[in-house]
């Protein structure tokens, strides 16, 4: 039977025959590191995560319990732990993506210090995290390919069967994923976004998520003051994404759009629009207007004509225009479908609390143009998580009649309702919000933009708060190491999850018994 490990073998059988001197290189070795790196460059990586992310919306499409999800990852150790987990405890990869979080690039990567989420960092630092997430989830491939190896070896030696051992080496489940890269408003014009873009595909994304916002005045999709940009645009950074996508040849390149229109209140400029109802005229519709006389304008006002009428846009001070109340959820919905119209794949619509209702409300408006539309959903720490469900709780109860009288609606927080009907109502909302949202609401993705910068904070506050304190050594002995042992965590062995077994036998086959090796008796980590 051929196998991707035999056929390896059978290559570089044929290469040393061929060139003659390469005596010194064993064919079962180094089909074996070949085998360990499957992919050798960020493209390899990009159009094979491409695929696999079409095949999901496809799977989606189908049927909405197939809904995909991810953590956002600041380091490429986080990202490569979050896989190990997955397949540890899930068996797969499946389904499972990574976030990189342009919030978390500006809080933890830049070499300014912690920033806001307002594109002031390096936007070169996007692309390395890139590289880095994948270069770490390639090492995790390695390392668990080169214990497979080990065993393969030993069988061999011992003259047992390997027959299942070859199985788990040629049916290996890569940790690679795909990745979906925050490239924010684009870090400048249409140009300066194809540049970025080609950096991030080529260190391995697949998948690039831009939003509307104008670049030079870009807020966290969280906070105020977010000033969004004509149709026309955003329609050119766009296509600047998708043509990088195909000079690179990864023809299966995903676009998410991202619209941050619910919670933005103001424009930079006013489009030129070329007749009538084109979509110019359309974003002019949104702008709040006052209607005057010439002799009412003022010296170097701006003026249009406006369905017949002479009319002055609200400016403020800054030079922005102001739009009408109440326009933002049509301004999301024209947002979305124009997108989806001019060559996005994805939506990203950014809410201001977790809500189903409210999603759906919008999803089925674009469905109705759109019927394919399907959604990433930021799942975001932003959001108090308890409090948001426990008010959806206790207004559907106060709409059913039911009495909520043990509760005060001002201190839903409370400790005091922890373990009521309340908070078992709220939690089972929140444990099904994934399931509902993608059934009800069009959610093809669910992510957390930056958990993994909470989790560190919290985790560290725990073992500083007993280490420092009365627990002293306790505090990691009991809070970290006997938990990682005790739930098999790999990491508890931190040399070999550095590479440290890697080297070695790398050692051993470029060196023979020449090498120089870390394991044996004397190395600390067996007592694990």
């Amino acid at each position: 039977m051929s196998t991707a490990y035999k056929s390896a073998i059978d290559l570089v059988r044929e290469l040393k025959q061929k060139h003659g001197n390469w005596q010194n290189i064993s064919e079962t070795d180094a089909a074996r590191m070949m085998m360990q790196n499957r992919f050798k460059t960020g493209l390899d990586i990009a159009k094979y995560t491409a695929k696999v992310m079409r095949q999901d919306m496809e799977d989606y499409d189908n049927d909405t319990s197939q809904y995909t999800q991810s953590l956002g990852a600041w380091h490429g150790f986080v990202a490569q732990q979050t896989m190990y987990a997955k397949k540890k405890y899930f068996g797969t990869t499946s389904k499972t993506y990574i976030y990189l979080s342009g919030w978390m690039v500006a809080a933890l990567r830049s070499e300014f210090g912690p920033l806001p989420d307002q594109s002031m960092h390096e936007k070169t630092s996007v692309p390395k995290l890139i590289e880095e997430i994948y270069t770490f989830l390639r090492q995790a491939d390695a390392k668990v390919l080169n214990d497979y190896f080990r065993e393969l070896n030993a069988a061999e030696e011992a003259g047992q069967d390997t027959s299942a051992i070859l199985e788990k080496i040629e049916n290996f489940e890569t940790h690679v994923v795909p990745i979906i890269a925050d490239i924010d408003a684009g870090f400048g014009n249409e140009e300066a976004t194809y540049l970025l873009t080609k950096q991030m595909i080529e260190a391995g994304a697949c998948a690039i998520q831009v939003e509307n916002q104008v670049s030079d005045a870009k807020q966290c999709g969280h906070q105020a003051g977010k000033v969004t940009v004509p149709h026309e645009d955003y329609i050119a950074k766009i296509n600047a994404i998708r043509y990088a996508f195909l000079e690179l040849g990864v023809e299966d390149g995903v676009i998410v759009a991202r619209t941050d229109s619910e919670g933005a209140s103001l424009t930079q400029k006013i489009p030129v629009s070329e007749e009538p109802g084109d979509l110019a005229s359309k974003y002019i519709d949104f702008i709040e207007m006052e209607e005057i006389t010439l002799e009412e304008a003022n010296e170097n006002d701006s003026l249009l004509k406006h369905d017949g009428k002479l009319v002055r846009p609200v400016r403020l001070a800054n030079g922005l225009y102001q739009f009408r109340e109440d326009t933002n959820i049509d301004r999301v919905v024209l947002d979305c479908v124009t997108a989806l119209e001019n060559g996005a794949d994805l939506l990203w619509i950014e809410t201001p609390t977790p809500d189903v209702e409210h999603i759906k409300m919008m999803v089925d408006r674009i469905k109705e143009q759109q019927p394919k539309a399907k959604l990433v959903y930021n799942n975001s720490p932003s959001f108090n998580w308890t409090l948001n469900f426990r008010k959806q709780i206790i207004a559907q109860w106060e709409e059913e009649g039911k009495d909520i009288s043990a509760y005060n609606k001002d201190d839903l927080m409370s400790s005091d309702y922890d373990g009521t009907e309340l908070d078992q109502a709220a939690d089972e909302a929140a444990k099904n919000f994934q399931r509902d949202a993608s059934r009800e609401a069009g959610v093809f993705h669910h992510l957390i933009t930056l958990p993994t910068y909470h989790t560190t904070a919290l985790s560290v506050h725990e073992l500083a708060k007993g280490y420092f304190g009365e627990e002293g050594m306790l505090a990691y002995a009991a809070g970290v190491q006997r938990k990682e042992i005790r739930e098999g965590i790999d990491c508890v062995k931190h040399q070999a999850m550095a590479g440290s077994d890697l080297g070695d036998d790398h050692k051993e086959i470029f060196s023979g018994d020449n090498a120089l090796k870390a394991g044996g008796e004397k190395n600390t980590m067996n007592q694990f």
